[in-house]
């Protein structure tokens, strides 16, 4: 990004004065006398004004509660105090996603099924490649979380206990959520896909009280029978003292024999079980109180068990959704995600609104990659969720997604995952969607259950970054040269920097599972913590969120330059890997399938050095010229300090389940370490390949370099 050229302008709201976040600002200009016009003064605002612009949304947001605070929050306390919102209101996730509460109602708890109607559809269900594909109606979404609500009930499960579930995007594994959150219990997720593995490493800390598998599970083409992962999961939780049972759930037609997996029980029984258990009232928990456990992805080590408050979420999402989005019960969303991935929460969260979600669940590419645009056109979806590498190898196969398919009634795209270069800014309005369609190009995480960069109606989206910052979080860059522990610095707009944030947010982790706060402390984010090393270490009393990032001057976007401990600084220059794979995306995509961009610097080397691993397609060959040409083209197009010193051929590039290119292990191999594989690598024997190049000078022929 040069902070001196104003980017091309790709988008504007054809009348913005007709969106939800427009609505919402005249609303705070009459309520409190003020003048508000744009997005940033709106913005300026919510910071100077926390509490204020808290109530502000909490009043729009219209949830079904009960009980009353006096204050929002203290707003003395810093962000690592991890203070208390909202104190005194009660709520429930499944009694607002199943019911909804009357606009102008006098009663905060009055409960009706308006825009949530038993006939109502709420799921559409679609198996990949759409080889089968069933709906459930708010009724019946009421019925049966009801049920399964009084038979985990007769089960013991209570509010606090934790249940787990390993299972596909579908209705059953929804209804799980549901019928959790009904009781005041504690959800947490994990896909199919994961390994035995990466399934322990993340139940076995949160000790659950339950535990639901599917029986089977379909990718790619290929059905995979998953009662020996069951056995081996149930093994692994021997020691655990709360687990009672493993329920399977019938993926296909007919239910799989678990006779031989210990602690097993069947959907259909363990429903049959609570039969005599009335459907028990809904149990409202504290704004604050835990509902939801996501996990860090743990490519670098056992992954932080990351727990979410119920409010936090809530109202996170309706500002997310709600304003900047402008979801409302009428809209239609598809987000292609895996139970095991924080856009899990965007896939369910329309139904907070009374609209209605297209659920899939298998590979976004069988039978080919049209899949996802044949759905959006088929179900008249308004809200589209993707990922980089989705667009990618749209963009790369030549594919126009609006001339694929009617996409009328689409509205908005999100996207996230990965950093979304230039070269997909300018073909998804050039060539791929049609140009009145929103591209969101938004970017926060797992560790907040929401976004620092995301979109809005009111501003112009420009090629590259997110549109601009998140109402109510204080985002700042800090100058990443400060040693850890020192207060940091923020620089000028146009420098890059590390992301923080410095004021406290609603959404802000409650604490981390089986963190223990050391004596004589009280923040669950107290130094001795996880908590307090993942996030608080870095600045005192300041978020800081591992992303290396620059503000546009002058058209404020969020710029995601890569993660800040895989910031490159060969000879103190200090620059983003998504900055190389935006040339090689741009320059070489005929020829290079994907690229990773690493530095090398170990114990012996007195500087570090670029290393730069190139994925070839079919029928291509890393070669001397191609070399030359790679080096010359990021020269020309960066700079001569951007260059890498080494530039190699891969078999293999690391990536999670989710598709996310793994950097970080490589860079610590590479540097002489040896790395343990995580469980959320798809390909974790990748890294084989790269622990060769940590004495890379003793290599026999390797490809020409610098």
């Amino acid at each position: 990004m040069r902070p001196d050229v104003i980017p091309r302008k790709l988008w504007e709201h054809p009348d913005p004065e007709s969106t939800p976040m427009w609505q919402f600002l005249q609303n705070v200009n009459k309520r409190h006398g003020l003048n508000l016009k744009t997005f940033l003064e709106l913005h300026e605002y919510s910071l100077q004004n926390r509490s204020q612009f808290w109530a502000d949304v909490w009043e729009e947001a219209n949830y079904i509660h009960e009980g009353t605070y006096s204050r929002v929050v203290d707003e003395s306390a810093p962000i690592d105090a991890v203070p208390i919102w909202f104190e005194g209101v009660k709520l429930s996730y499944a009694e607002n996603v199943l019911y909804s509460r009357p606009k102008g109602s006098s009663s905060s708890q009055t409960r009706s099924t308006v825009g949530k109607e038993d006939d109502k559809v709420a799921v559409t269900e679609v198996r990949e490649g759409a080889s089968e594909t069933r709906d459930a109606t708010y009724g019946e979404l009421r019925e049966r979380a009801g049920r399964l609500a009084a038979a985990m009930k007769a089960r013991g499960v209570k509010k606090g206990d934790i249940v787990v579930i390993v299972g596909a995007n579908s209705i059953d594994t929804l209804l799980v959520w549901l019928a959790t959150s009904w009781l005041g219990a504690i959800f947490s997720s994990s896909s199919t896909d994961m390994g035995t593995k990466g399934i322990l490493q993340r139940t076995v800390q949160v000790n659950p009280k339950l535990l639901f598998m599917d029986d089977a599970a379909l990718y790619n083409g290929k059905i995979v029978d998953l009662r020996s992962k069951m056995a081996e999961v149930v093994e692994g939780l021997k020691d655990c003292t709360n687990f009672d049972n493993i329920v399977s759930i019938r993926r296909f037609a007919e239910a799989r024999d678990i006779s031989a997996v210990p602690k097993a029980i069947t959907w259909d029984d363990f429903i049959a079980s609570g039969s005599s258990t009335p459907v028990p009232d809904f149990v409202r928990i504290l704004f604050h109180e835990p509902y939801l456990i996501c996990y860090s992805s743990g490519t670098t080590g056992t992954p932080k068990a990351i727990v979410h408050s119920l409010g936090g979420v809530m109202i996170s999402y309706f500002k997310e959704g709600g304003l900047h989005e402008g979801l409302t019960g009428s809209d239609v969303t598809l987000q292609y995600t895996t139970t095991g991935w924080i856009m899990y929460l965007a896939n369910v969260a329309i139904l907070l609104y009374g609209g209605k979600t297209i659920i899939y669940d298998g590979s976004p590419f069988k039978p080919d990659s049209s899949i996802l645009v044949n759905l959006a056109a088929q179900h008249r979806v308004t809200k589209l969720g993707i990922s980089p590498r989705w667009m990618f190898e749209l963009a790369k196969n030549g594919q126009s997604p609006r001339e694929m398919a009617d996409l009328s009634a689409l509205r908005i795209v999100t996207c996230t995952g990965m950093v979304l270069s230039d070269q997909l800014f300018e073909w998804f309005y050039d060539s791929g969607f049609p140009p009145t369609v929103q591209l969101a190009n938004i970017s926060g995480g797992t560790d907040i259950a929401g976004c620092f960069g995301i979109c809005n109606p009111l501003t112009p989206v420009y090629v590259g970054g997110t549109q601009g910052p998140s109402l109510g979080v204080a985002v700042e860059i800090y100058d990443s040269l400060v040693g850890d522990g020192e207060p940091g610095r923020p620089v000028p707009e146009g420098h890059a920097g590390e992301l923080v944030a410095t004021t406290a947010f609603p959404n802000v982790p409650c604490f981390f599972w089986s963190d223990p706060v050391p004596a004589g402390q009280t923040s669950p984010a107290s130094p001795g913590t996880r908590y307090h090393a993942a996030y608080f270490a870095r600045f005192p009393h300041v978020w800081a969120h591992g992303d290396f990032c620059v503000i546009h001057p002058t058209t404020r976007a969020l710029h995601l330059l890569g993660r800040a401990d895989g910031v490159l600084n060969p000879s103190g220059v200090r620059f983003g890997s998504a900055e190389i794979y935006s040339v090689i995306e741009r320059r070489f995509a005929d020829r290079v399938q994907d690229s990773l961009c690493v530095g090398q610097r170990r114990p012996t080397d007195h500087d570090e050095s670029v290393m730069l691993f190139l994925l070839m397609k079919p029928g291509h060959k890393l070669d001397e010229k191609l070399v030359r040409e790679v080096k010359e083209a990021i020269g020309a197009d960066l700079s001569k300090r951007h260059v890498p010193k080494w530039v190699f051929e891969t078999p293999e590039i690391p990536t999670t389940i989710n598709l996310k290119k793994v950097e970080l292990p490589v860079k610590h191999i590479v540097c002489g370490r040896k790395v343990k594989a995580s469980g959320t690598l798809a390909n974790p024997q990748s890294l084989d390949f790269y622990y060769q190049f940590a004495k890379v000078e003793e290599l026999v022929n390797p490809h020409p370099n610098l």
